[in-house]
């Protein structure tokens, strides 16, 4: 039998019900022999936490998200608290859904000896009809540089050194990712590592629909396209100039072609998806619209209890606090203090001031 990978396997976690617990308990007995360490952050409710505080194999950690990390988007919460209490350098932070193997985990273990973060390629295990349409999105994000999976792999020096990420967001990965670059880390988006993940059921996924298109207010160039989309169609219909529309379906179907073949994904990803490429385009381009009136009337999307005002902040932003927090760090060094505590005070200044420019009220 191989030996553990050095890995730290943080997935955060938050039940409905107990309808995925045993499929979800074999999983982590798999990954309990893959990884050396594998942490469950629990955020569901007590009688859901206690039965799969049961259910769980031994070797599993399994804890509830630490109070002092609650932010908007939940996830977030259970994401820090296990980045926190991993016990191995390269640290694997993955969704409920999502189903490595071992070959995957070993993968991103060698690529976190070079690089800071690894963005894998999520991929369906099984394809009903609406994540043969999802995987359109996949694969156009792919035919323009890479997707936006439900799993990282990051280095856990890195993380400390960029004092967390923002949790008050709705795009939490890109969140992540921007935060990673923004203090110089290296990332790396091999569209070759697919990793299985489980598709949602059918009512979950319609649920999804405009918080995943308010996503892209953090791309902003990208969300403009998808809100020209429906009174572009509504023009070009009503001058009955059907030309554009059919030209603008097949550039779409070309694209996500283009994103299928590329890192040997035709062998993964069924070529179905692409022809639905213009499907989940006109879908985005209504859910767009439905996602800008919930910013005008909330102040922005719903996200269970909360409204969520930010998608995710820009690498602009996020290397002014960079700065910012790097410049007090020079401060709190340098200046001098009159008392006998100023260089006990000076040093906690000093080491508490990046965990400090993280977790300030970030502006959208």
């Amino acid at each position: 039998m191989s030996r553990p990978l050095p890995l730290s396997y943080v997935l955060p976690l938050r039940m409905a019900d107990d309808a995925q617990r045993v499929e979800l308990a074999a999983y982590l007995q798999r990954l309990v022999g893959w990884c050396a360490d594998v942490i469950v952050v629990d955020g569901s409710r007590r009688d859901l936490f206690d039965g799969n505080a049961r259910a769980w194999p031994a070797g599993v950690r399994h804890v509830p998200p630490d109070p002092a990390q609650r932010c908007l988007m939940g996830k977030v919460a259970g994401v820090r608290t296990g980045i926190e209490l991993a016990r191995c350098e390269h640290v694997v932070i993955a969704d409920d859904d999502v189903r490595y193997g071992r070959g995957e985990l070993a993968r991103v273990d060698a690529l976190l000896g070079l690089h800071d973060l690894v963005r894998p390629q999520n991929v369906f295990d099984a394809l009903p009809w609406h994540a043969r349409w999802d995987t359109a999105r996949t694969l156009l994000n792919r035919s323009l540089g890479a997707d936006y999976p439900g799993t990282l792999g990051i280095r856990r020096s890195r993380y400390d050194a960029i004092g967390g990420y923002d949790g008050d967001v709705m795009f939490e990965n890109l969140e992540l990712i921007r935060t990673v670059e923004a203090d110089g880390g290296r990332t790396i988006a091999p569209l070759d590592l697919y990793v299985p993940r489980r598709p949602p059921a059918g009512a979950h996924f319609w649920g999804q629909r405009v918080r995943q298109a308010y996503d892209d207010f953090a791309l902003p160039a990208r969300m403009a396209c998808w809100l020209a989309i429906v009174p572009l169609s509504a023009v070009a219909v009503a001058r009955r100039r059907p030309r554009p529309v059919a030209l603008a379906a097949a550039a779409g179907v070309a694209l996500a072609e283009r994103g299928r073949r590329r890192g040997g994904g035709a062998a993964v990803f069924p070529a179905s998806s692409s022809l639905l490429a213009p499907v989940w385009v006109a879908e985005r381009g209504v859910c767009a619209w439905l996602a800008l009136l919930q910013r005008i009337r909330l102040g922005g999307v719903r996200y269970g209890d909360s409204v969520i005002p930010t998608a995710a902040h820009t690498p602009r932003e996020l290397r002014r606090r960079r700065a910012a927090g790097a410049a007090r760090t020079v401060r709190a060094v340098r200046e001098p203090r009159d008392d006998a505590s100023a260089p006990a005070v000076a040093a906690t200044e000093a080491q508490s001031s990046t965990a400090a420019a993280r977790s300030a009220p970030l502006s959208a």
